[in-house]
């Protein structure tokens, strides 16, 4: 007997399934059978039954236990098995066999004119070496697509593929194929030939009928049930009719509404959907528009034999949701009723997902807060994209973090995609999409450090740090070596791949670079000292080992050899803990279960790529529902489960319902019938399965506005309709009370009213109370000067940097501070063209090569090493156009830069007990020679004044004129620039005096700026008015390269500061002249 039980709520059909439950079977061994659509559903319906079953009155101390929840799908097919004697391990036709002998069977007929539709579309003929052609990797996924539509075909239009396997080209519903479809009956012919034998739709009538004349064929009880389906296939319904000949065959349907199943008419026949008018006929419009699932179910299941039964449940509450809910129960119109505006139904239009979340998170704590008796577990979380949203969810609860009493929330996610809750199989993806990629810097870094890695290679954070530092250093770019850079067309390149840089790393460790040795194209890295020893082995063993893993990667080969190399890539690269090893044996799982029946197939890198996206994709498990915590999940596994409260996350229109679009090759889209599956159709029945299945609470979250523009966005269109429903039941006025719009940003004003704040973050609401009064004048770095150090010796080095900047050398020397420059991104890219700074860099190195007498070949050779030119006649032009700069350079300073360059210790007595000491370089007899690639500028003449009176002061003889010669680089039609400086005769008392300026320095940041001051100097003290000097220093200030700019100076002034923060124009000459003055009266500036 086929027994069709009803109700509006699933909370009633569990009861009444525990009734049924709590007669024993005939058999006392025999296990309970109750199919289940999904693992929450399951987890639910457990623990439901077990307050039940074996209690005692008014107890709740049951058990649920000896049933088996097996899938709807997984019960037909176990059935089919058992009536046709082939079992599913045996089964060539079971899918995971299928998709193989597919493939096969397209290989072979792909020259075959019938084919020519397939043949095009996987590009058969084109030239595999053509770059442009991606079509080849097609191959899987369409075979894989065609299986589901075999599968869909089978399960919904069985009778369709019987007609094709006797050769009649029909679609099944009493009409001819279409002709651009013929292709798809002919190959279901070729690969039933292949497996030889009938498919299983082909078995379905005579299993079926054997089902019904010998029930002991399949081992299941007397009694079976199926819970909570909105749709049943053809096959399903076949098999489950058959089984009720001799068995009862309960089906537990939750269905919206008693009166529109009394309301609608049983059809006769198969029936086009294009032919349903039942929508016309239904009085609610949400019934209308959201239940053809259920309408659909309710025309199928009533022509056949069974006996219907509805279970009346409690009636709904007289709240607005209770309203729309009796409406729909009742298939009523909406009307203006009693029942007001309440917050039984919310609303919530919010700035993008991340807005959402934050809003979700104040809604929950709010319902938390009104009602004691409120859990988490009685709350549900359901939403379209889990995937996208999930990181977001993640930040906002359970971290336990800034003292939000959100985060004391603990938050169950389900449905994740494996490769995001199992590292090693992210390793496994990442591994594949490397394949065939350029492998990058940037791509290496992050594959070193996920965690399975990390643990193999013994990685540690600061490990991950050091690395980066070398990749930078070395000019590591992407590729691990020339082979795999050949793939490119630059195998003949192999500067800035990881080889040469592991090479250089490794040989910085028993070299380094000033030597000028090298081996092979290995230029030592000088920056690897001893400790680093240990972490070099292991970075050239990781990269090594990636090396061999990806060239086992390539393809095309067999599927068993993809499954080898996968699994020795494992071997190679990942190693997990005591209490990790499920991430291991989960990953073999699902290599073998994908590789399987594969065997000698023949699959590209992109055919693999594709079989394990499958493979790796989102499913429910048992164990991440019912735990407790607030369960976050896809709207699928907990469909029709009531809650006290549901939440729809997400309910944006560009993702719900599923932007599916229609599918050219599937026949059944063509002409769909009665019950066949339309995911945007499933979509809505969900929806509507929510709204019936909250008992206290019904919240909506949607993008109402674009978060960076603040463009109005319309909600989804069910949701609209859903708005629609609630307006005609309580009126348009009350809507604005329903639907809430937020603010962008949480530290709003409009979150904390007084009479009831939105939100519970105290740093919103800090951010709130600051947004409501004026700016605040940025407070001074420091309310008043420092304790004066206490005096001691100078170092030499301390006393120029503080000249050349007086504020960073205040943040460093004093206070200990750095201020850190922009982290910039590892470059993955080949440089084209060395950006300025390189091109300075690049520059320097050269002049000071060829002024300590390297010849231009070797530093050349040197430099292809390095891995900072682009590549071949690029680095070529780079080199030339540099060189002749240098080398311009070079001949101009022939002059100072005379013999060997010496370093002169300084030991000047300051007086005081205080002395200066330190070392000078570059000196040549009596003259100190610097020269630099850079423009001749200010912080050069004042390192070189410094230097200068410090040489100068430590001469007791004080019979050597000293001088100190710096020359740069000059502008326009000047090749170069000389600053000239000699020592006065009282150098001791300027050295004093710039002493005493740093130790004043060290009290506050001095107003001081180099290049302002220096433009103020150079006018001032050449003639110019004060008001022109200013005008010059400030112009200087607010350059591009300007003292406004600097990292240093807008940490103590603000960002974007004024010249005026330096004081008035008396304090800047004031400073000006205790700089420059001296210096200026001592120099000459010419051309060399």
């Amino acid at each position: 007997m086929l027994v069709l039980h009803r109700a509006e709520r699933s909370t009633t059909l569990a009861s009444a399934l525990g009734d049924v439950l709590a007669t024993p079977l005939s058999d006392p061994f025999a296990r309970e059978v109750v199919a289940v659509p999904a693992k929450g559903v399951e987890r639910w319906l457990t623990q439901r039954l077990s307050t039940a079953l074996g209690a005692r009155p008014g107890v709740g101390d049951g058990v649920a236990a000896n049933i088996d929840f097996p899938s709807p799908a997984r019960l037909v097919d176990e059935c089919l098995a058992a009536a046709t004697g082939v079992s599913a391990d045996d089964d060539p036709w079971h899918s995971s066999r299928v998709l193989w002998a597919l493939l096969r069977v397209v290989d072979d007929c792909l020259g075959e004119p019938w084919c020519a539709v397939l043949a095009k579309h996987l590009g058969h003929g084109r030239p595999d070496g053509d770059p442009d052609d991606h079509r080849p990797g097609r191959r899987y996924a369409t075979a894989s697509h065609l299986t589901e539509l075999f599968r869909s075909y089978a399960a919904q239009r069985p009778a369709m593929l019987v007609d094709w396997a006797a050769g009649r080209d029909t679609d099944g519903a009493s009409g001819p194929l279409d002709d651009d479809l013929l292709w798809q009956a002919e190959l279901w012919r070729r690969l039933r030939a292949r497996i030889g034998g009938p498919a299983p739709a082909e078995r379905l009538d005579s299993a079926c009928a054997r089902l019904r004349e010998e029930p002991g064929r399949v081992e299941l009880p007397g009694r079976l049930s199926l819970f909570g389906p909105t749709r049943l296939a053809t096959d399903q319904i076949a098999v489950l009719a058959a089984l009720s000949v001799n068995r009862d065959v309960h089906l537990w349907l939750p269905h919206p509404s008693p009166a529109l199943w009394s309301s609608l008419s049983t059809a006769d026949g198969v029936l086009a959907r294009a032919d349903d008018h039942t929508a016309l006929s239904v009085a609610h419009p949400l019934l209308s528009s959201l239940a053809r699932d259920v309408r659909e179910l309710e025309s199928r299941l009533t022509r056949l034999d069974v006996e219907d039964l509805h279970h009346a449940g409690p009636p709904p509450s007289d709240s607005l949701l209770g309203c729309l809910q009796a409406d729909v129960r009742d298939d009523r119109a909406p009307a203006l009723a009693e029942c007001t505006a309440d917050a039984s139904v919310q609303v919530h239009a919010c700035h993008g997902p991340a807005r959402q979340v934050e809003v979700l998170r104040e809604c929950l704590l709010h319902l938390f807060e009104d009602d004691p008796t409120l859990e988490p577990r009685d709350v549900l979380v359901m939403c379209p994209d889990v995937e996208s949203y999930a990181p977001l969810i993640r930040a906002a609860f359970g971290q336990d973090v800034l003292g939000h009493p959100g985060h004391r929330l603990r938050v169950r996610l389900a449905d994740r995609a494996l490769h995001q809750t199992n590292p090693v199989l992210a390793v496994v993806s990442g591994l594949l999409e490397l394949a065939d990629a350029r492998v990058t810097a940037s791509q290496i870094l992050d594959l070193s450090a996920a965690a399975p890695v990390r643990r193999r290679f013994r990685f540690g954070d600061d490990d991950l740090e050091r690395i980066r530092e070398w990749v930078s250093a070395t000019g590591a770019r992407w590729g691990i070596g020339p082979r795999q850079r050949a793939a490119f067309g630059l195998g003949d390149f192999p500067q800035n791949t990881f080889t040469t840089a592991l090479d250089r790393i490794l040989l910085g460790a028993a070299a380094d670079e000033s030597a000028g040795e090298w081996l092979a194209l290995a230029l030592p890295l000088d920056d690897v000292d001893s400790n680093d020893i240990d972490l070099t082995g292991r970075l050239a063993e990781f990269v090594d080992r990636l090396d061999v893993a990806l060239r086992g990667l390539a393809g095309p080969q067999s599927v068993a050899d993809w499954s080898s190399a996968l699994t020795r890539a494992l071997d190679l690269l990942v190693d997990v803990g005591a209490a990790d090893t499920w991430q291991l044996a989960q990953a073999g799982r699902e290599l073998g279960a994908a590789t399987e029946h594969g065997g000698d197939t023949v699959l590209r890198l992109s055919d693999v790529r594709a079989m394990l996206a499958t493979r790796l994709a989102g499913r429910p498990t048992r164990a991440n529902f019912r735990t407790g915590e607030l369960t976050v999940c896809t709207m699928v596994p907990m469909r029709s489960v009531p809650h006290r409260v549901v939440v729809l996350l997400g309910l944006d229109d560009e993702v719900f319902p599923r932007g599916v679009s229609v599918d050219g090759d599937d026949v059944l889209a063509r002409n769909p019938l009665l019950g066949e599956r339309d995911p945007r159709s499933e979509d809505r029945q969900l929806l509507l399965d929510a709204v019936m299945s909250a008992s206290e609470k019904l919240l909506l979250f949607y993008t109402g506005a674009d978060p960076v523009t603040g463009m109005s966005r319309p909600p989804a269109i069910p949701l609209s309709e859903l708005l629609d429903a609630v307006a005609a039941t309580v009126g348009s006025d009350a809507l604005p009370g329903i639907v809430t719009r937020h603010p962008l940003q949480p530290f709003d004003a409009r979150n904390f009213r007084p009479e009831r704040p939105f939100s519970f973050d105290r740093a919103a609401l800090a951010g709130a109370r600051a947004a409501q009064h004026p700016p605040e004048p940025e407070p001074a770095f420091l309310r008043s000067p420092l304790v004066p150090p206490t005096p001691g010796d100078v170092d030499l080095a301390e006393l120029v940097a503080f000249l050349v900047h007086p504020t960073q050398a205040f943040l460093r020397q004093r206070l200990g501070l750095r201020v850190p420059d922009v982290d910039e991104d590892l470059a993955d890219a080949l440089d084209v063209a060395p950006d300025p700074l390189a091109r300075w860099d690049l520059g320097q190195r050269m002049l000071v090569a060829r002024l300590s007498g390297t010849e231009p070949a070797d530093f050349r050779a040197a430099e292809w090493r390095r891995g900072t030119l682009p590549p071949f006649k690029l680095g070529e032009a780079v080199l030339g156009d540099i060189e002749h700069a240098v080398e311009s350079l070079v001949a101009v300073s022939g002059s100072v830069h005379v013999g060997r360059a010496e370093t002169v210790d300084v030991d000047v007595d300051l007086g005081n007990g205080r002395r200066l000491t330190g070392t000078v370089g570059g000196v040549h007899g009596s003259v100190i020679a610097s020269t630099t690639y850079s423009r001749l500028g200010p912080k050069h003449r004042l390192t070189a004044w410094a230097q200068l009176l410090a040489v100068a002061a430590s001469d007791r003889d004080g019979d050597t004129d000293w001088t100190a010669v710096t020359t740069g680089r000059g502008s326009y039609s000047r090749p170069a620039w000389r600053s000239t400086l000699t020592a006065p005769e009282n150098a001791l008392e300027e050295l004093v005096r710039l002493v005493e300026l740093r130790d004043l320095g060290l009290h506050a940041p001095l107003p001081i700026a180099t290049g302002a001051s220096a433009a103020y100097a150079e006018r001032r003290f050449g003639g110019s008015s004060m008001e022109d000097a200013i005008e010059a220093a400030r112009k200087e200030w607010s350059s591009d390269f300007g003292d406004a700019r600097d990292r240093h100076i807008t940490y103590v002034y603000g960002a974007s500061p004024g010249i005026d923060v330096l004081g008035d124009a008396v304090t800047i000459e004031n400073y000006a002249r205790q700089l420059w003055a001296p210096l200026l009266a001592a120099e000459t500036v010419a051309q060399p």
